[in-house]
């Protein structure tokens, strides 16, 4: 399942939760306390989803936006948990 994220860089904390609605469309939003230099936000914002979802970091991809604070990711797991998940994060 593909999952739109809204990325906040150098947050004080890890947070998995909220809603952005942007012009691709509604987003989750992930705050991570690297910062967006050589992909560390990046690689963070895939452990903190992986985590929020109970998935293995490796059932996430990222497939589009390494560099930008918009990114698209794909999640490997049983469809029906990951959507009920995600409407408890987007509240």
């Amino acid at each position: 399942m593909r999952i739109l994220l809204r990325v906040r860089p150098g947050a004080s904390r890890t947070a998995v939760g909220g809603r952005y609605d942007g012009p691709s469309g509604t987003a989750l939003v992930v705050a991570v306390p690297a910062r967006a230099v050589e992909g560390q936000a990046t690689k963070a914002v895939l452990a903190a989803v992986a985590a929020a979802f109970g998935v293995r970091r490796s059932a996430v991809t990222l497939v589009r936006g390494a560099t930008s604070r918009d990114k698209l990711v794909e999640l490997e797991g049983e469809e029906y948990d990951i959507r009920a998940r995600l409407e408890q994060l987007l509240g």
